[in-house]
């Protein structure tokens, strides 16, 4: 019968030599290795008490940013959405009603703002899509649940406060040729 594939190889009965036969110095190779790593550094930390230091462009957990009056910038554009490839992000946009001035920026503004952090790719897609800087990826990590619900996260845990003292500081995760771009006023979301 002939072979399908021509990447079939002859298998060749060479007899194993004493040293072979007997499996010590691959025994002694294997202990070596293991003894190498035995006094190495430990690269494992105790996180609750230590915490690793991270990059400043690291990806976390998602804040919707307010602007200097305390409003909320985000207009219910849906661009963040379109952009996540995992499709994470899910809004209903609503009108503002009078009387609002002083919570939203815009007459549209999102009611419901969900993003699905089990979905969520921490691609960074969502925040370079929002035309008014409304959503931002901070250094702070998305805590672990036994559920799936409290993972969902809505307006109530991605909105930052109203103090200004507790508003969170996304400055470290912006460029230098970001930060120049947004000093540029020309350009109407600059102004």
């Amino acid at each position: 019968m002939q072979a399908l594939t021509n990447r079939s190889k002859m298998v060749s009965n060479k007899k194993m030599t004493f040293m072979e036969r007997i499996y010590l110095p691959a025994i002694f190779k294997g202990m070596a290795i293991t003894l190498k790593h035995f006094f190495r550094k430990k690269v494992t930390i105790n996180y609750p008490e230590q915490t690793r230091e991270f990059s400043k462009v690291y990806r976390g957990k998602h804040v919707l940013k307010r602007d200097e009056e305390g409003r909320e910038r985000c207009t219910a554009c849906g661009l963040c959405a379109v952009a996540c490839p995992a499709e994470a992000i899910t809004m209903i946009a609503a009108e503002r009603k009078p009387g609002e001035e002083n919570l939203y920026r815009e007459e549209k503004y999102a009611e419901v703002y969900e993003i699905n952090m089990l979905r969520c790719i921490f691609c960074g897609d969502c925040e370079e899509a929002c035309p008014k800087e409304a959503i931002f990826l901070t250094d702070r990590i998305v805590e672990s649940e036994y559920e799936r619900l409290p993972f969902i996260y809505g307006k109530n845990l991605l909105v930052e406060p109203l103090d200004p003292n507790l508003r969170i500081d996304i400055s470290a995760r912006q460029t230098e040729s970001v930060l120049k771009f947004k000093q540029n006023k020309r350009f109407a979301h600059n102004k």
